[in-house]
């Protein structure tokens, strides 16, 4: 049977929905900013940030009105404490978004130090892994959740050959330091977001099965939590 206030959590849920649609969108649109040269795109990103600022507010104050008013049962308490964190790892995607297109507004005065791949191919893969990571908000699916988990390695490969590379555009010529600088801190934000999207993975998995992931490497090697 339905709780009166089932509403409230609704409200709840949609919020935290939306919050990850605008920063996946943020995404998005920083790494086409970057791509394009499109100074434009990337200081509407900047400017779009507060939209992911004032979300986060709004879920922390309804998670505490909601615990402190309606005595949570434990599925419900669960629902509110990983929505709260979740909401912290989303903003902390747009942050890294809004990082991007700064860099972005840099690069678009010069010539590309390297054609634009390896960048755009490590946002696809965590922006996938951000609208993965939310999907299982909605449809409690384990097996996806964990798949999020395990694709954070291909982001984190990527970046490191990316290092590499940038690296020794460094020491050829030293005129290319500024552009690939930027490019490295373009490539760790894009790192940092596969990461967020991990973290709300491994929160999805407690909030199904309140199970503790984080920190068990070996299990989610596997395909599901209990080792099946």
């Amino acid at each position: 049977m339905k709780r009166f206030f089932d509403s409230e959590l609704e409200t709840f849920r949609s919020d935290l929905i939306r919050m990850g649609e605008v920063s996946i969108r943020q995404v998005r649109n920083a790494i086409k900013a970057l791509v394009e040269a499109d100074v434009g795109l990337a200081d509407q990103v900047i400017a779009a940030d507060d939209e992911l600022d004032d979300l986060e507010k709004r879920i922390d104050n309804e998670a505490i009105r909601y615990m402190n008013l309606r005595a949570p049962i434990a599925t419900e308490l669960r629902l509110v404490i990983v929505g709260m964190k979740a909401s912290h790892d989303l903003e902390r995607v747009g942050d890294e978004a809004t990082s991007i297109a700064k860099r972005a507004v840099k690069l678009a005065a010069e010539p590309p130090l390297k054609a634009y791949i390896d960048i755009p191919r490590m946002a696809a893969i965590a922006g996938e892994m951000l609208r993965e990571a939310m999907d299982t908000f909605l449809s409690g699916d384990i097996d996806k959740a964990i798949a999020v988990v395990r694709r954070d390695k291909e982001v984190d490969d990527i970046n490191k050959q990316l290092y590499r590379e940038l690296s020794s555009f460094m020491i050829e010529k030293p005129g290319n330091i500024t552009r690939a600088l930027e490019l490295m801190f373009i490539s760790k934000s894009i790192e940092r977001i596969a990461d967020h999207a991990t973290n709300i993975a491994e929160e999805m998995v407690f909030l199904a099965q309140a199970q503790d992931i984080r920190h068990l490497d070996e299990l989610k090697k596997s395909t599901r939590p209990d080792g099946a």
